[in-house]
Protein backbone atom coordinates (compact mmCIF):
# COMPACT_ATOMS: atom_id res chain seq x y z
CA UNK A 1 0.00 0.00 0.00
CA UNK A 2 1.33 3.67 -1.05
CA UNK A 3 2.37 5.28 2.29
CA UNK A 4 1.16 8.78 3.04
CA UNK A 5 3.46 11.67 3.77
CA UNK A 6 1.76 14.99 4.48
CA UNK A 7 4.24 17.68 3.52
CA UNK A 8 4.88 21.31 5.01
CA UNK A 9 2.04 23.81 4.82
CA UNK A 10 4.02 25.82 2.72
CA UNK A 11 3.52 22.92 -0.03
CA UNK A 12 -0.76 23.01 0.90
CA UNK A 13 -0.61 26.93 -0.43
CA UNK A 14 0.40 25.92 -3.96
CA UNK A 15 -1.51 23.11 -4.53
CA UNK A 16 -3.90 25.65 -6.50
CA UNK A 17 -1.81 25.03 -9.52
CA UNK A 18 -3.85 21.79 -9.50
CA UNK A 19 -6.76 23.02 -10.28
CA UNK A 20 -6.94 24.01 -13.65
CA UNK A 21 -4.29 23.60 -16.60
CA UNK A 22 -2.57 27.09 -16.73
CA UNK A 23 -3.01 28.98 -19.83
CA UNK A 24 0.51 28.62 -21.57
CA UNK A 25 1.89 32.26 -20.67
CA UNK A 26 -1.71 32.95 -19.32
CA UNK A 27 -0.01 33.63 -15.73
CA UNK A 28 -0.57 35.95 -12.83
CA UNK A 29 1.14 36.35 -10.09
CA UNK A 30 -1.03 36.46 -6.52
CA UNK A 31 -2.13 39.62 -6.50
CA UNK A 32 -4.41 39.55 -3.83
CA UNK A 33 -2.18 41.73 -1.62
CA UNK A 34 -0.61 44.87 -2.68
CA UNK A 35 3.62 44.24 -2.60
CA UNK A 36 4.26 47.63 -1.37
CA UNK A 37 6.66 46.99 1.71
CA UNK A 38 10.23 45.31 1.44
CA UNK A 39 8.45 42.29 3.72
CA UNK A 40 5.91 41.34 0.89
CA UNK A 41 8.88 41.67 -1.50
CA UNK A 42 10.40 38.69 0.32
CA UNK A 43 7.20 36.67 0.49
CA UNK A 44 6.33 36.49 -2.96
CA UNK A 45 9.48 34.75 -3.69
CA UNK A 46 8.34 32.30 -2.18
CA UNK A 47 6.35 31.47 -5.01
CA UNK A 48 9.04 32.34 -7.88
CA UNK A 49 9.88 28.71 -7.49
CA UNK A 50 8.16 25.76 -9.77
CA UNK A 51 6.29 24.00 -8.61
CA UNK A 52 6.15 20.69 -10.81
CA UNK A 53 9.58 18.17 -11.69
CA UNK A 54 11.37 17.66 -14.57
CA UNK A 55 12.95 14.73 -13.25
CA UNK A 56 10.19 11.68 -14.03
CA UNK A 57 10.30 13.01 -17.72
CA UNK A 58 14.19 13.43 -18.09
CA UNK A 59 14.91 10.25 -16.72
CA UNK A 60 12.45 8.15 -19.18
CA UNK A 61 13.27 10.20 -21.86
CA UNK A 62 16.73 9.17 -21.04
CA UNK A 63 19.08 5.91 -21.72
CA UNK A 64 18.52 5.17 -18.37
CA UNK A 65 15.16 3.37 -18.59
CA UNK A 66 14.29 -0.22 -21.17
CA UNK A 67 11.50 -1.74 -22.10
CA UNK A 68 10.40 -4.94 -20.46
CA UNK A 69 7.67 -6.92 -21.58
CA UNK A 70 4.20 -6.41 -19.44
CA UNK A 71 0.77 -4.94 -20.85
CA UNK A 72 0.79 -2.17 -18.54
CA UNK A 73 0.03 1.34 -19.98
CA UNK A 74 0.45 4.40 -18.54
CA UNK A 75 -0.18 6.96 -22.25
CA UNK A 76 1.79 9.66 -20.43
CA UNK A 77 5.06 7.78 -19.68
CA UNK A 78 4.62 5.67 -23.09
CA UNK A 79 4.46 9.41 -25.16
CA UNK A 80 7.91 10.42 -22.61
CA UNK A 81 10.07 6.70 -23.40
CA UNK A 82 9.12 6.98 -27.23
CA UNK A 83 10.14 10.41 -27.53
CA UNK A 84 6.30 11.44 -28.73
CA UNK A 85 4.76 15.10 -28.47
CA UNK A 86 2.67 14.62 -25.57
CA UNK A 87 -1.39 14.35 -25.53
CA UNK A 88 -1.72 13.88 -21.33
CA UNK A 89 -1.87 16.12 -18.66
CA UNK A 90 -0.73 14.92 -15.68
CA UNK A 91 1.56 16.77 -12.90
CA UNK A 92 4.89 15.43 -14.81
CA UNK A 93 3.95 16.50 -18.50
CA UNK A 94 5.13 19.26 -20.94
CA UNK A 95 1.98 21.28 -20.18
CA UNK A 96 2.66 21.14 -16.34
CA UNK A 97 6.28 22.35 -16.94
CA UNK A 98 5.70 25.04 -19.26
CA UNK A 99 3.06 26.37 -16.63
CA UNK A 100 5.13 25.92 -13.89
CA UNK A 101 8.12 27.79 -15.02
CA UNK A 102 6.59 30.53 -16.50
CA UNK A 103 4.14 31.36 -13.48
CA UNK A 104 7.06 31.25 -11.35
CA UNK A 105 8.85 33.55 -13.69
CA UNK A 106 5.77 35.84 -13.46
CA UNK A 107 6.10 35.78 -9.20
CA UNK A 108 10.08 36.47 -9.72
CA UNK A 109 8.80 39.72 -12.21
CA UNK A 110 6.27 40.80 -9.82
CA UNK A 111 8.67 40.70 -7.07
CA UNK A 112 11.21 42.76 -9.71
CA UNK A 113 8.23 45.16 -10.20
CA UNK A 114 7.73 45.85 -6.68
CA UNK A 115 11.45 46.76 -5.97
CA UNK A 116 11.46 49.29 -8.63
CA UNK A 117 7.85 50.89 -7.53
CA UNK A 118 9.69 51.13 -3.35
CA UNK A 119 12.17 53.34 -5.35
CA UNK A 120 14.62 50.34 -6.33
CA UNK A 121 17.00 47.87 -4.17
CA UNK A 122 17.92 50.84 -1.38
CA UNK A 123 17.69 48.60 1.59
CA UNK A 124 19.84 45.50 1.89
CA UNK A 125 16.45 43.60 2.33
CA UNK A 126 15.35 44.94 -1.12
CA UNK A 127 18.63 44.06 -2.49
CA UNK A 128 18.86 40.45 -1.39
CA UNK A 129 15.52 39.90 -2.94
CA UNK A 130 16.18 41.55 -6.34
CA UNK A 131 19.30 38.66 -6.37
CA UNK A 132 17.04 36.21 -5.52
CA UNK A 133 14.01 37.14 -8.19
CA UNK A 134 16.92 37.43 -11.07
CA UNK A 135 17.99 34.53 -10.01
CA UNK A 136 14.48 32.42 -9.93
CA UNK A 137 14.18 33.85 -13.46
CA UNK A 138 16.96 33.29 -15.04
CA UNK A 139 16.49 29.66 -13.45
CA UNK A 140 13.25 28.94 -14.95
CA UNK A 141 14.10 30.36 -18.44
CA UNK A 142 17.17 27.91 -18.54
CA UNK A 143 14.99 25.25 -17.81
CA UNK A 144 12.48 25.81 -20.34
CA UNK A 145 14.99 26.38 -23.15
CA UNK A 146 16.94 23.26 -22.52
CA UNK A 147 13.79 21.30 -22.35
CA UNK A 148 11.65 22.74 -24.87
CA UNK A 149 14.45 23.95 -27.30
CA UNK A 150 17.52 22.03 -28.72
CA UNK A 151 20.72 22.23 -27.34
CA UNK A 152 22.77 25.28 -26.90
CA UNK A 153 25.70 24.78 -29.49
CA UNK A 154 26.83 27.32 -32.21
CA UNK A 155 26.23 28.55 -34.70
CA UNK A 156 23.27 26.25 -34.93
CA UNK A 157 21.85 28.10 -31.97
CA UNK A 158 21.70 31.60 -33.80
CA UNK A 159 18.71 29.67 -35.90
CA UNK A 160 17.44 27.39 -33.67
CA UNK A 161 13.79 28.56 -32.20
CA UNK A 162 14.30 29.55 -28.26
CA UNK A 163 11.47 30.30 -25.85
CA UNK A 164 9.72 33.52 -24.72
CA UNK A 165 11.71 35.73 -22.64
CA UNK A 166 9.42 36.85 -20.24
CA UNK A 167 9.51 40.22 -18.40
CA UNK A 168 5.88 40.87 -17.55
CA UNK A 169 3.82 39.99 -14.65
CA UNK A 170 0.56 38.85 -16.40
CA UNK A 171 1.76 38.33 -20.08
CA UNK A 172 -1.41 36.98 -22.04
CA UNK A 173 -2.64 35.47 -25.18
CA UNK A 174 -1.86 38.11 -28.39
CA UNK A 175 0.67 39.70 -26.41
CA UNK A 176 4.16 37.27 -26.83
CA UNK A 177 6.90 38.16 -28.02
CA UNK A 178 8.42 36.19 -31.02
CA UNK A 179 10.68 32.71 -29.94
CA UNK A 180 13.42 34.24 -30.61
CA UNK A 181 16.73 31.86 -30.85
CA UNK A 182 18.63 29.46 -28.32
CA UNK A 183 21.40 31.94 -28.68
CA UNK A 184 19.09 34.77 -27.82
CA UNK A 185 18.04 32.99 -24.50
CA UNK A 186 21.24 32.26 -23.24
CA UNK A 187 22.44 36.22 -23.91
CA UNK A 188 19.39 36.92 -21.79
CA UNK A 189 19.62 34.50 -19.33
CA UNK A 190 23.44 35.71 -18.91
CA UNK A 191 22.26 39.18 -17.57
CA UNK A 192 19.84 38.25 -15.52
CA UNK A 193 22.56 35.70 -13.59
CA UNK A 194 25.52 38.25 -13.65
CA UNK A 195 23.18 40.82 -12.25
CA UNK A 196 21.63 37.89 -9.70
CA UNK A 197 25.12 37.50 -8.51
CA UNK A 198 25.87 40.66 -7.53
CA UNK A 199 23.31 40.90 -4.96
CA UNK A 200 22.46 37.42 -3.46
CA UNK A 201 22.99 36.75 -0.17
CA UNK A 202 21.71 34.56 2.72
CA UNK A 203 20.71 37.33 5.70
CA UNK A 204 17.39 37.47 4.28
CA UNK A 205 16.29 33.68 4.06
CA UNK A 206 14.00 32.03 6.46
CA UNK A 207 14.08 28.27 4.50
CA UNK A 208 17.53 29.17 3.02
CA UNK A 209 17.57 25.66 1.37
CA UNK A 210 14.53 26.19 -0.99
CA UNK A 211 15.75 29.39 -2.27
CA UNK A 212 18.58 30.82 -3.98
CA UNK A 213 20.94 30.80 -1.30
CA UNK A 214 25.17 32.19 -2.18
CA UNK A 215 26.42 28.62 -2.86
CA UNK A 216 23.22 27.83 -4.67
CA UNK A 217 23.45 30.59 -7.16
CA UNK A 218 27.19 30.01 -7.88
CA UNK A 219 26.36 26.16 -8.44
CA UNK A 220 24.01 27.40 -10.80
CA UNK A 221 25.91 29.30 -12.71
CA UNK A 222 28.77 26.91 -12.63
CA UNK A 223 26.20 24.74 -14.87
CA UNK A 224 25.22 27.31 -16.58
CA UNK A 225 28.64 28.21 -18.08
CA UNK A 226 29.04 24.50 -18.64
CA UNK A 227 26.02 24.91 -21.40
CA UNK A 228 27.01 27.46 -22.47
CA UNK A 229 30.23 26.53 -23.54
CA UNK A 230 32.28 29.47 -21.29
CA UNK A 231 34.64 26.64 -19.54
CA UNK A 232 37.03 29.10 -17.13
CA UNK A 233 33.64 30.69 -16.27
CA UNK A 234 32.23 27.21 -15.23
CA UNK A 235 35.38 26.67 -13.37
CA UNK A 236 35.30 29.78 -11.42
CA UNK A 237 31.89 29.44 -10.39
CA UNK A 238 32.57 25.73 -9.71
CA UNK A 239 35.23 26.85 -7.36
CA UNK A 240 33.42 29.86 -5.59
CA UNK A 241 30.75 27.18 -4.60
CA UNK A 242 32.72 24.28 -3.20
CA UNK A 243 35.30 26.43 -1.67
CA UNK A 244 38.93 25.75 -0.40
CA UNK A 245 37.80 22.08 0.57
CA UNK A 246 35.39 20.87 -1.82
CA UNK A 247 35.21 17.16 0.36
CA UNK A 248 33.74 18.19 3.12
CA UNK A 249 30.48 19.65 0.74
CA UNK A 250 30.20 16.41 -0.97
CA UNK A 251 27.43 13.74 0.12
CA UNK A 252 28.57 11.96 3.20
CA UNK A 253 27.56 8.31 1.78
CA UNK A 254 29.80 6.68 4.18
CA UNK A 255 27.32 7.68 6.38
CA UNK A 256 24.58 5.20 4.95
CA UNK A 257 25.83 2.24 5.90
CA UNK A 258 24.33 3.13 9.92
CA UNK A 259 20.88 3.76 7.89
CA UNK A 260 18.10 1.21 7.91
CA UNK A 261 18.13 -0.22 4.56
CA UNK A 262 14.70 0.69 3.77
CA UNK A 263 13.52 3.27 0.84
CA UNK A 264 11.95 5.81 3.47
CA UNK A 265 14.91 6.15 5.16
CA UNK A 266 17.36 6.13 2.48
CA UNK A 267 14.85 8.86 0.66
CA UNK A 268 14.11 10.87 3.69
CA UNK A 269 18.36 11.21 4.22
CA UNK A 270 18.83 11.96 0.89
CA UNK A 271 16.52 15.21 0.67
CA UNK A 272 18.05 15.86 4.56
CA UNK A 273 18.76 19.82 4.24
CA UNK A 274 21.26 19.35 6.93
CA UNK A 275 23.26 17.54 3.96
CA UNK A 276 25.53 20.15 3.17
CA UNK A 277 25.95 19.18 -0.27
CA UNK A 278 22.15 19.64 -0.60
CA UNK A 279 22.16 23.50 -2.06
CA UNK A 280 18.86 24.14 -3.61
CA UNK A 281 15.59 22.11 -3.03
CA UNK A 282 12.38 21.65 -4.55
CA UNK A 283 9.19 20.92 -3.22
CA UNK A 284 7.13 19.03 -6.46
CA UNK A 285 3.89 17.42 -7.35
CA UNK A 286 5.61 14.55 -9.21
CA UNK A 287 5.01 10.80 -9.22
CA UNK A 288 9.24 10.31 -9.57
CA UNK A 289 9.31 9.04 -5.98
CA UNK A 290 6.64 6.45 -6.98
CA UNK A 291 8.32 5.72 -10.22
CA UNK A 292 11.77 5.72 -9.25
CA UNK A 293 10.51 3.00 -6.07
CA UNK A 294 9.70 -0.01 -4.62
CA UNK A 295 6.29 0.92 -6.18
CA UNK A 296 5.18 -1.31 -9.25
CA UNK A 297 2.01 0.73 -9.46
CA UNK A 298 2.60 3.23 -11.72
CA UNK A 299 3.88 1.78 -14.60
CA UNK A 300 4.31 -2.06 -13.52
CA UNK A 301 7.91 -1.08 -14.00
CA UNK A 302 7.29 -1.69 -17.89
CA UNK A 303 9.84 1.09 -18.70
CA UNK A 304 12.81 0.69 -15.64
CA UNK A 305 16.53 0.74 -14.67
CA UNK A 306 16.93 -3.11 -14.90
CA UNK A 307 19.89 -5.03 -14.54
CA UNK A 308 20.55 -5.48 -17.73
CA UNK A 309 21.29 -1.45 -17.93
CA UNK A 310 22.97 -1.59 -14.02
CA UNK A 311 25.02 -4.12 -15.00
CA UNK A 312 26.33 -2.92 -18.35
CA UNK A 313 25.93 0.89 -18.21
CA UNK A 314 25.72 2.28 -14.74
CA UNK A 315 26.18 1.37 -11.03
CA UNK A 316 27.14 -2.59 -11.75
CA UNK A 317 28.94 -1.95 -15.01
CA UNK A 318 32.74 -2.60 -14.90
CA UNK A 319 33.77 0.81 -13.94
CA UNK A 320 37.51 2.33 -13.90
CA UNK A 321 37.58 1.55 -9.96
CA UNK A 322 37.44 -2.53 -10.35
CA UNK A 323 35.24 -4.43 -8.19
CA UNK A 324 34.48 -1.97 -5.09
CA UNK A 325 30.96 -1.48 -4.09
CA UNK A 326 29.30 1.80 -3.46
CA UNK A 327 29.16 3.21 0.11
CA UNK A 328 25.07 3.05 0.03
CA UNK A 329 25.13 -0.65 -0.79
CA UNK A 330 23.21 0.55 -4.00
CA UNK A 331 21.49 -0.65 -5.96
CA UNK A 332 18.32 -2.26 -3.98
CA UNK A 333 17.28 -5.26 -6.38
CA UNK A 334 12.91 -5.89 -6.67
CA UNK A 335 10.91 -8.51 -9.39
CA UNK A 336 7.71 -7.26 -10.02
CA UNK A 337 5.45 -10.73 -10.87
CA UNK A 338 8.34 -12.97 -10.98
CA UNK A 339 10.29 -12.09 -13.70
CA UNK A 340 10.55 -8.33 -14.39
CA UNK A 341 13.70 -7.11 -12.27
CA UNK A 342 14.80 -3.50 -11.70
CA UNK A 343 17.81 -1.83 -9.69
CA UNK A 344 16.90 1.20 -7.57
CA UNK A 345 19.10 3.65 -5.64
CA UNK A 346 17.16 5.57 -3.20
CA UNK A 347 16.86 8.86 -3.76
CA UNK A 348 13.55 10.52 -4.46
CA UNK A 349 10.97 10.29 -1.54
CA UNK A 350 7.54 9.07 -2.82
CA UNK A 351 5.20 11.45 -0.60
CA UNK A 352 1.72 12.19 -1.24
CA UNK A 353 0.21 16.01 -0.40
CA UNK A 354 -3.45 15.48 1.30
CA UNK A 355 -5.89 18.18 -0.19
CA UNK A 356 -9.28 16.74 1.58
CA UNK A 357 -8.36 15.69 5.37
CA UNK A 358 -11.81 13.56 5.29
CA UNK A 359 -11.55 11.99 2.39
CA UNK A 360 -7.56 11.10 2.30
CA UNK A 361 -7.32 12.50 -1.43
CA UNK A 362 -4.39 14.36 -2.63
CA UNK A 363 -1.26 14.26 -4.87
CA UNK A 364 1.78 12.66 -4.92
CA UNK A 365 4.61 14.69 -4.41
CA UNK A 366 8.08 14.72 -3.64
CA UNK A 367 11.54 16.96 -2.48
CA UNK A 368 14.39 16.61 -4.64
CA UNK A 369 17.71 18.39 -4.65
CA UNK A 370 18.03 20.70 -7.74
CA UNK A 371 21.70 21.67 -7.22
CA UNK A 372 23.94 20.11 -5.40
CA UNK A 373 28.16 20.41 -4.57
CA UNK A 374 28.30 17.09 -5.84
CA UNK A 375 27.10 17.64 -9.45
CA UNK A 376 29.26 21.15 -9.18
CA UNK A 377 32.55 18.74 -8.32
CA UNK A 378 31.53 17.32 -11.27
CA UNK A 379 30.66 19.81 -13.54
CA UNK A 380 33.69 21.42 -12.81
CA UNK A 381 36.02 18.34 -13.67
CA UNK A 382 34.58 18.38 -16.95
CA UNK A 383 35.38 21.94 -17.73
CA UNK A 384 38.90 21.18 -16.79
CA UNK A 385 38.89 18.59 -19.19
CA UNK A 386 37.24 21.20 -22.01
CA UNK A 387 40.13 23.41 -20.91
CA UNK A 388 42.72 20.10 -21.06
CA UNK A 389 44.21 21.07 -17.49
CA UNK A 390 43.50 17.33 -17.56
CA UNK A 391 45.87 16.67 -14.25
CA UNK A 392 42.99 18.91 -12.36
CA UNK A 393 40.18 17.09 -13.68
CA UNK A 394 41.56 13.87 -12.30
CA UNK A 395 42.02 15.15 -8.79
CA UNK A 396 37.92 16.18 -8.79
CA UNK A 397 37.06 13.02 -10.45
CA UNK A 398 39.29 10.87 -7.89
CA UNK A 399 37.73 12.88 -5.05
CA UNK A 400 33.93 12.42 -6.34
CA UNK A 401 35.24 8.66 -6.85
CA UNK A 402 36.68 8.03 -3.74
CA UNK A 403 33.69 9.37 -1.89
CA UNK A 404 31.04 7.71 -2.98
CA UNK A 405 32.75 4.01 -3.80
CA UNK A 406 34.92 1.83 -1.42
CA UNK A 407 38.07 1.77 -2.65
CA UNK A 408 41.53 4.25 -2.54
CA UNK A 409 42.53 4.07 -6.20
CA UNK A 410 43.89 7.57 -7.33
CA UNK A 411 43.21 8.68 -10.91
CA UNK A 412 45.66 10.11 -13.20
CA UNK A 413 45.12 10.98 -17.10
CA UNK A 414 46.94 7.83 -17.59
CA UNK A 415 44.84 5.86 -15.99
CA UNK A 416 41.89 7.29 -17.72
CA UNK A 417 42.89 7.02 -20.91
CA UNK A 418 44.31 3.37 -20.82
CA UNK A 419 41.22 2.79 -19.12
CA UNK A 420 38.57 3.97 -21.52
CA UNK A 421 40.74 2.98 -24.63
CA UNK A 422 39.81 -0.19 -24.12
CA UNK A 423 36.18 0.00 -23.68
CA UNK A 424 33.80 -0.56 -26.14
CA UNK A 425 31.39 1.80 -27.73
CA UNK A 426 27.77 1.27 -26.95
CA UNK A 427 25.89 -0.52 -29.96
CA UNK A 428 28.58 -2.26 -31.78
CA UNK A 429 27.33 -5.03 -32.86
CA UNK A 430 24.61 -4.89 -36.17
CA UNK A 431 21.51 -5.12 -34.35
CA UNK A 432 22.81 -2.03 -31.67
CA UNK A 433 21.42 -3.90 -28.88
CA UNK A 434 24.44 -4.21 -26.09
CA UNK A 435 25.77 -1.34 -24.25
CA UNK A 436 28.75 -0.41 -22.58
CA UNK A 437 29.12 2.99 -20.44
CA UNK A 438 30.99 4.26 -23.42
CA UNK A 439 29.24 5.91 -25.97
CA UNK A 440 30.12 7.94 -28.90
CA UNK A 441 29.94 11.49 -28.36
CA UNK A 442 29.10 13.98 -31.15
CA UNK A 443 28.70 17.52 -29.92
CA UNK A 444 28.47 20.76 -31.48
CA UNK A 445 31.68 22.04 -29.74
CA UNK A 446 35.05 20.33 -30.93
CA UNK A 447 36.64 17.91 -28.86
CA UNK A 448 39.65 15.50 -29.58
CA UNK A 449 38.98 12.38 -31.85
CA UNK A 450 37.79 9.14 -30.76
CA UNK A 451 40.30 7.50 -28.02
CA UNK A 452 42.47 10.59 -27.31
CA UNK A 453 42.88 11.68 -23.95
CA UNK A 454 40.25 13.97 -24.12
CA UNK A 455 37.80 11.76 -24.91
CA UNK A 456 38.59 9.27 -22.66
CA UNK A 457 38.48 12.20 -19.84
CA UNK A 458 35.12 13.05 -21.11
CA UNK A 459 33.43 9.47 -21.20
CA UNK A 460 35.02 9.24 -17.56
CA UNK A 461 33.39 12.45 -16.81
CA UNK A 462 29.83 11.72 -18.41
CA UNK A 463 29.94 8.00 -16.83
CA UNK A 464 30.33 9.67 -12.94
CA UNK A 465 27.54 12.39 -13.73
CA UNK A 466 25.27 9.35 -14.88
CA UNK A 467 25.39 7.38 -11.60
CA UNK A 468 25.46 10.80 -9.81
CA UNK A 469 22.58 12.04 -10.83
CA UNK A 470 20.39 9.14 -11.63
CA UNK A 471 16.85 9.73 -10.99
CA UNK A 472 17.44 13.22 -11.31
CA UNK A 473 16.46 13.54 -15.12
CA UNK A 474 20.07 15.52 -15.65
CA UNK A 475 21.17 12.65 -17.62
CA UNK A 476 18.76 13.84 -20.65
CA UNK A 477 20.26 16.87 -20.75
CA UNK A 478 23.92 15.61 -20.87
CA UNK A 479 22.79 12.98 -24.11
CA UNK A 480 21.54 16.58 -25.41
CA UNK A 481 24.92 18.33 -24.99
CA UNK A 482 27.05 15.77 -26.13
CA UNK A 483 24.24 14.79 -29.17
CA UNK A 484 24.83 10.81 -27.53
CA UNK A 485 22.69 8.78 -30.13
CA UNK A 486 20.34 6.17 -27.90
CA UNK A 487 18.07 3.22 -28.48
CA UNK A 488 14.70 1.82 -27.26
CA UNK A 489 14.99 -1.47 -26.68
CA UNK A 490 12.67 -4.42 -25.18
CA UNK A 491 14.06 -6.79 -22.86
CA UNK A 492 13.65 -10.56 -23.07
CA UNK A 493 12.55 -12.48 -20.31
CA UNK A 494 15.71 -14.11 -19.42
CA UNK A 495 16.81 -10.33 -18.94
CA UNK A 496 18.98 -9.45 -22.15
CA UNK A 497 18.04 -6.80 -25.06
CA UNK A 498 15.78 -9.08 -27.77
CA UNK A 499 14.81 -6.28 -30.19
CA UNK A 500 15.26 -2.26 -31.13
CA UNK A 501 12.19 0.15 -31.42
CA UNK A 502 13.58 2.90 -31.98
CA UNK A 503 16.79 5.22 -32.17
CA UNK A 504 17.26 8.84 -31.07
CA UNK A 505 19.78 9.99 -33.95
CA UNK A 506 22.03 13.07 -33.56
CA UNK A 507 20.24 16.08 -34.43
CA UNK A 508 16.98 14.08 -33.99
CA UNK A 509 14.55 17.18 -33.61
CA UNK A 510 12.79 15.37 -30.85
CA UNK A 511 15.48 15.81 -28.61
CA UNK A 512 13.37 19.28 -28.15
CA UNK A 513 10.39 18.46 -26.31
CA UNK A 514 7.25 20.09 -28.56
CA UNK A 515 5.63 22.97 -27.19
CA UNK A 516 2.29 21.88 -25.68
CA UNK A 517 -1.01 22.37 -27.29
CA UNK A 518 -2.58 24.89 -25.21
CA UNK A 519 0.23 27.84 -26.09
CA UNK A 520 0.14 26.06 -29.72
CA UNK A 521 -3.57 26.51 -30.03
CA UNK A 522 -2.82 30.18 -29.14
CA UNK A 523 -0.42 30.48 -31.67
CA UNK A 524 3.12 29.56 -30.32
CA UNK A 525 5.11 27.98 -33.26
CA UNK A 526 5.80 24.21 -32.78
CA UNK A 527 9.03 22.74 -32.56
CA UNK A 528 9.79 20.70 -36.33
CA UNK A 529 9.57 17.41 -36.75
CA UNK A 530 10.75 15.02 -39.54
Amino acid sequence: MRKKHILCTALLATAGILSSCNDFLNVNPDNRTQIDTPEKVRQVLVSAYPENSFALMGEYMSDNVDEYQNTYSNIAIDEMYRWKDATQVTNDTPNRLWGTYYSSIANANEALKAIEKLGGPTTELLRLCKGEALLCRAYAHFMLVNIFCMNYGMPNSNNDMGIYYMYDTDTRIGQMNPRGTVAEVYQKIAKDLEEGLQLVGDSHLKVPKFHFNKQAAYAFAARFYLFHEEWDKAVKYATACLGSSPKTMLRDWQSYQTQPKTEESYTLKYINTDNKCNLLMQKAFTDAGRAFGNDGQLTGKKYTHGPYLDTNETLRANNIWGSGGYWDQSPFIYTVGGSISYDITFRIPALFQIINPVSGTGYSSSILPILTADETLLNRAEAYVMLKQYDLAAEDLTLWMQNIVKTSMVLTPARIETFYKAVDYSYSDAQKLQSTIKKHLKPKFAIDAEGSLQECMLQCVLGFKRIESLQTGMRWFDIKRYNIAIVRRVISDSGAPMKVTDILKEDDPRRAVQVPQDPRDAGVPMNPRN
